[in-house]
């Protein structure tokens, strides 16, 4: 086939397309061989930062654990906690000596209530007794069914602490008694009961009614 041109028009192609291909070498020795002085390579270099990074961590590791730590009372969130739990506890304290005193006050007022609801259906059934009371002084009580209804009636009542006020040669007290006659009496020194009109009555230290009476005074 015929050849046109000149040969050393097509050499230079041919020496580029060599040079592409040649193998590239690389000397990863770490020393020189010529100057037997050590190399310092990428790898190296990164090698010797971590290094020293290890060794400042490590210096810092040896001041944190050298350096002393102060008590648990000289730390400052420490005395916060500790005057917060003090706060607390007080706290604590005032709510349950609150509720010690609330539930006194309840008790009180429901044992007030029950006495003034027992004191409420005596106060009802006084006309009762008197009825009974005067039944009884015209003999309608003596015997039968009704007297021991009547008895029964009271003897109940008295579990309730209902007392009655119907003695007579006692000494008149006003806060008992309620005078409704006075009569001068032989050897009589001081005010006395000589006669019941009514009968009073109290419960638990409470008078619920003042026994109407005649009394008997010093001549």
């Amino acid at each position: 086939m015929p050849h046109h041109g000149n040969d050393a028009e097509h050499s230079p192609s041919n020496n580029e397309g060599n040079e592409q291909h040649k193998p590239v070498i690389r000397d990863n020795r770490k020393v020189d061989p010529e100057t037997g002085a050590a190399r310092h390579t990428q790898g190296s270099a990164a090698e010797s930062n971590a290094a020293a990074e290890g060794d400042a961590l490590s210096q810092a590791e040896e001041i944190l654990n050298g350096m002393e730590v102060p008590a648990e009372e000289s730390v400052a969130p420490g005395a916060a906690a500790e005057a917060e739990a003090a706060e607390l506890r007080n706290d604590l304290l005032r709510l349950q000596a609150e509720y010690v005193n609330y539930r006194k006050r309840v008790e009180r007022d429901r044992a007030v209530a029950g006495e003034m609801a027992v004191i409420g259906v005596l106060n009802a059934l006084l006309p009762v007794l008197d009825d009974v009371d005067a039944a009884r002084q015209h003999g309608d009580l003596a015997d039968g069914p009704f007297a021991a209804i009547a008895a029964k009636l009271e003897n109940a009542l008295k579990t309730y602490g209902l007392e009655r006020i119907a003695e007579t040669g006692v000494e008149f007290d006003p806060t008992i008694h309620e005078a409704l006659i006075q009569q001068p009496g032989e050897d009589i020194e001081v005010d006395t009961v000589s006669q019941v009109l009514r009968s009073g009555y109290r419960s638990g230290g409470r008078v619920l009614r003042a026994a109407q009476v005649i009394v008997a005074v010093p001549a």
